[in-house]
This record gives structure tokens, sequence and C-alpha cells, in this order.
């Protein structure tokens, strides 16, 4: 096999088999790709699955001295181990050991809810900053739909016309192909049903019901850079990205009591303990406002 076929068996092996995200897909391809290309002549799944620590620990010292941090050094020997894994299965080496290879430690931080108050203005000065009033309709939908359902961005940006008129509850496919079914407050489907109104592009069944200016698939970077802006405007700190109201989502519905269980339904994690860290940030919560209000604290 060449070099181009051991990568297009990875590749399908990830979307297909794993069911991975285009993102990993992506990445863990590339990681590959630059193992292949500091081997010499053809290598076969053979050659790749006896690959030794030493030559692992090479290539991430190259991408050391490219800039990466700990967190990307951490991705990267995932993915090195991944691939080698896979080759061993391919040449029938499964039980072959794995080259032992310590990766840096990642200090886990946690990730940082905003106030429902800092959500609507958020929303707020995002339409606020549009070009178009069907624009700020649809970003305001978009936001709300993070915030009111929890949901990642690229699953809000999925939506398509098949899944309209919204009811109180809306199935959505996830990572890893999970489906769930989340709630949709009456808030975010009046947004959505006004950015609909409003929207000079049709709704069609099988296509995305979040467009560009242009009437192409709304972009997640576009998402971002509006966000980015409103939260300069509003004094908001760096970690008020769109991601960050999945979590303040979460955060608040732990608050008011919803069970770990629950959550993790409704936040689609394939395990519990990605659930478990909203734990540690809404105790997190409370001691800031501890520290804040407690007369020996001040």
């Amino acid at each position: 096999m060449s070099r181009a076929d051991l990568l297009e068996a990875w590749h399908d092996h990830l979307a297909l088999a794993r069911r991975r995200s285009p993102h990993t897909v992506r990445a863990y391809g590339a990681t590959a790709a630059r193992l292949l290309s500091t081997l010499p002549g053809d290598p076969d799944w053979t050659a790749i699955a006896t690959l030794d620590a030493a030559t692992l620990r090479n290539l991430l010292a190259q991408r050391r001295a490219d800039g990466i941090g700990n967190v990307s050094a951490a991705r990267e020997l995932s993915a090195l181990k991944a691939f080698i894994a896979f080759a061993g299965t391919q040449a029938g080496l499964a039980q072959a050991p794995q080259p032992r290879l310590r990766g840096p430690r990642i200090k886990k931080g946690l990730p940082r809810p905003i106030t429902p108050d800092e959500v609507v203005n958020l929303a707020e000065a995002v339409a606020d900053d549009a070009a178009e009033e069907w624009i700020a309709a649809r970003d305001r939908a978009v936001l709300l739909l993070l915030y009111g359902a929890g949901l990642r961005i690229a699953e809000a940006l999925s939506l398509t016309g098949a899944m309209l008129p919204l009811g109180e509850v809306m199935t959505i496919t996830g990572k890893g192909g999970r489906q769930r079914v989340v709630p949709i407050l009456p808030i975010v489907r009046e947004a959505v049903a006004d950015y609909l109104a409003k929207s000079p592009w049709p709704v069609v069944r099988d296509q995305p019901v979040f467009r560009g200016a242009k009437g192409g698939p709304l972009a997640q970077g576009m998402v971002q850079k509006a966000v980015a802006r409103a939260r300069i405007v509003l004094g908001l700190p760096a970690t008020a990205t769109p991601h960050a109201l999945r979590h303040s989502f979460a955060t608040h519905l732990l608050g008011a009591g919803a069970d770990l269980r629950s959550l993790q339904e409704l936040l689609g994690h394939a395990s519990l303990s990605s659930t478990q860290i909203y734990t540690k940030v809404d105790a997190a919560t409370l001691l800031d406002v501890y520290r804040n209000a407690h007369p020996r604290e001040r």
C-alpha cells in the first residue's frame, strides 16, 4: 500500500468505524501524515505497528520546536498511539506492545460560565452589531440555541428545514452520532421563528436553516467573530465565547438542582466523568460568591 492508501484507510476507520467528528478526523489524519513523512521507503502496517519510542519522541520533539504547547503535544501523542494501535490491528499484531511514552502533564481548566444577564446582553450586542436586520435575528437565534438548549455551535448550525417548526423538544445528533432529546424554551422558538420570518433565504428541507450573507451555510467562524466583537463592547472576558454559553447552560441547571445523570443526557456526554466537571464549576462559583459577600473576606 502507498502512503496515501494508508492514510485513506486511517481516515475511513476514524470517520466510519469510530464515527469521530470531522475535526478529529482531520487532526488525527494530519498527525499520521507527519509520522509517515519521517519514515524511510514505503512503510507498511507492520513497520508502523513496530515503531519504537525513540521515533515518536523525535517527532514530538520536532513538534515542540514548532511551538506547540502541552495540550497540543498530549493530543499529538494520543493520535500517534491510536494510529499505531490501528496499524497493529491491520497487520495482525493487535497484541503487540505499544511504545512506552509519557505525555506532558495537563492542568485541567474549568469552563467559565457567564451569568444569564450577560448571556442576554451578549445576544443583544451581537444583534446590534449586525449589518442587516435578518442577520441580527439570525445571530440572536443561534446564541439563544446555545444557551437555551445547551447545544454545541456545530449542532446549532446543523439544524435543517426538516426539523422545523420547532416544538417543545428537539432531537439532536451530537458527537459520535449519539442522539439526545433537548427541550426548546419558548424564547428560543420565538427567536428562531423571528429569524425565519426575516431571512431572505427559503427554508429547504435538507439544507441548513442558518445561512451566511450570500446564502451558503453559516460558518462557525462568523458566529465566533461576532461574539468576540460584542464581548469587547460589553467588557466581558475572553472566555465569553459561543461555547461558553453551553457551559453556562450546564452550570446554571446544576445550580438550580438538576442531577448529573439528567445533565449528562441533555449535554450528550458519552460518560458521566465529562459532566462531573460542572460540579467543580458550581463549587468555584459558590466560592467566588462567598469571597465577595462574606464580611470577613472584604
